[in-house]
């Protein structure tokens, strides 16, 4: 399953068809901010756009890529600046569609050979968000060899440790993971 044609004229209206595609959607160790955390930290070297609209659009339009879960992580940290978003911001999300330029039919498979099993994957980076001292969390669930759900996602405490962060990762996990577990026993045949 795919969004290739999407994908394309996602590409093309930013036109970026002549573009060098990039290996990954977010450059390594990058660390976006707010306005108010460069004010406070004396950095001016990036200001606001001029249009917000056309950031807060391409970033919406990101969101309907819902067959990549390797943009998962880059879509939720570009939205968190829709309010305010700088030049950075927008540099970064032109990226994101670089990226998507290499692979524009990438998406998920959804094998036929069904397997009763559900697997769940997650993930946290502690303190990675430099705004608000938040981690990141970031879930996979398969069924069988398909993937099925996928978020990343802000956790809405500080923690003080790396332990404490992968911790406080499990409980929504487990919630979806329970959900899913239901809905199989009571409608099996609309788990994909």
């Amino acid at each position: 399953m795919h969004q290739r044609k999407y994908a394309l004229e996602l590409i093309s209206d930013l036109g970026l068809g002549s573009s060098k595609p990039m290996s990954t959607p977010v450059e390594s160790n990058l660390k976006l901010t707010t306005l108010e955390f460069d004010d406070l930290f004396g950095d001016e070297s990036d200001s606001l756009l001029l249009d917000p609209g056309e950031y807060q659009r391409l970033v919406g339009r990101l969101y309907l890529i819902l067959t990549r879960p390797d943009l998962s992580y880059a879509v939720q940290s570009l939205s968190q600046f829709m309010q305010a978003p700088k030049v950075s911001h927008m540099n970064a999300a032109i990226r994101v569609v670089k990226y998507v330029k290499q692979s524009p039919g990438f998406g998920i498979l959804l094998t036929t050979q069904s397997t009763e099993s559900l697997q769940a994957y997650c993930d946290a980076d502690w303190g990675s968000c430099i705004n608000s001292r938040r981690s990141i969390t970031g879930y996979l669930i398969k069924y069988g060899d398909s993937p099925i759900y996928w978020k990343s996602k802000k956790q809405s405490t500080i923690s003080k440790s790396s332990a404490e962060a992968e911790y406080r990762s499990l409980p929504p996990l487990l919630q979806r993971l329970l959900g899913l577990l239901i809905l199989m026993r009571q409608e099996p045949e609309n788990l994909l």
